[in-house]
């Protein structure tokens, strides 16, 4: 999907003192009838300059297998485009002490970036976004929305953007549906059951 030029170019001046690096801008069918937005990149996304292609692109392709679903099938973005990092202290042998750790993206980079996500949304005007995780649920749906409260349930209605320096209800409304993002898992095992069961009712959803 190819994007103004001026919209990349005030995202990235918007990102120049924040602790970023890389750009994935999305990958998929432009014309897809699903959209995944995600968080942020990671290490290796931010490198490749792909979205999910890491441990949690493995884990998200097992999902999408499970719904019978492929990859070219959807268009895959982002909330973030550029991986936010953090210097943490490292005990690895050759490392020099500290590496780049990834960290939640904070709302100055999440804004920076929103004027191309909502252009993506606008572009493609999906029949469904899911949202993988907090952050996500949050910059469409709103910060009223907890993703453990509404694990699983579709949320129709206008999705919020960027207009005016400020967020504001699309005119028109969309289908949103909250799953935990892919890399939950690794953190904490014990959700791999309400994982598999919220993509059991998005299977049903899909089907209808």
């Amino acid at each position: 999907m190819q994007l103004p030029e001026y919209i990349i170019n005030e995202a990235n001046k918007k990102m120049e003192d924040e602790k970023v690096e890389g750009f994935v801008l999305g990958n998929g069918n432009p014309e897809a009838d699903i959209m995944i937005v995600g968080e942020a990149p990671g290490e290796k996304e931010a490198v490749e300059g792909v979205p999910f292609i890491g441990r949690a692109g493995d884990e998200l392709d097992k999902q999408f297998a499970y719904l019978g679903i492929k990859r070219e099938d959807v268009y895959i973005t982002s909330v973030v485009r550029s991986r936010p990092y953090k210097w943490v202290d490292t005990t690895k042998k050759g490392s020099g002490g500290r590496r780049k750790a990834n960290r939640k993206p904070n709302q100055r980079e999440i804004a920076a970036h929103a004027p191309i996500l909502d252009y993506q949304i606008n572009a493609i005007s999906p029949r469904l976004i899911i949202a993988l995780g907090g952050v996500a649920l949050e910059r469409l749906a709103g910060k009223q929305y907890k993703i453990s409260e509404v694990l699983g349930e579709l949320i129709e209605g206008p999705v919020y953007q960027w207009e005016n320096n400020e967020y504001v209800l699309s005119e028109k409304p969309y289908a949103v549906f909250p799953l935990y993002h892919p890399a939950a898992v690794f953190y904490n095992p014990v959700i791999k059951k309400d994982i598999y069961h919220s993509l059991d009712k998005l299977k049903e959803y899909l089907n209808l």
